[in-house]
């Protein structure tokens, strides 16, 4: 049974830094394009990062690049997506996802709250 669980989401002030991580179970996670995806109030979901399923390449969007790392631990088959330099605008529910940029996203985990404020 594929599985997806986000933690490490929280209040944080704008340039403050998170890491989130989401344990998969189920099925090996190198085999398969992994991403983050984010919903911020009253907005669509969101592509955010992509670790790509051969080697460690990765993509972000624009908004983020040179402030998250998406990684990944093939041993404990856990992703993560690390945020530095927190702005308000990257307040949302972030999802870990099965799937590229484009989708679709077949399995998704049940979201970590990320609220950056002061």
């Amino acid at each position: 049974q594929v599985r997806l669980v986000e933690s490490g989401g929280g209040l944080v002030q704008p340039g403050g830094s998170l890491r989130l991580s989401c344990a998969a179970s189920g099925f090996p996670l190198s085999a398969y394009h992994m991403s983050w995806v984010r919903r911020a109030p009253g907005k669509g979901l969101e592509w955010v990062s992509t670790i790509y399923s051969a080697g460690s390449n990765a993509a972000y969007v624009d908004s983020v690049k040179g402030r998250f790392t998406i990684s990944r631990d093939n041993a404990k088959n856990t992703l993560y997506l690390q945020m530095n330099s927190l702005k308000s605008e990257d307040t949302a529910v972030y999802y870990c996802a099965r799937g590229g940029p484009s989708g679709p996203y077949e399995y998704r985990g049940q979201g970590t709250q990320v609220t950056v404020s002061s």
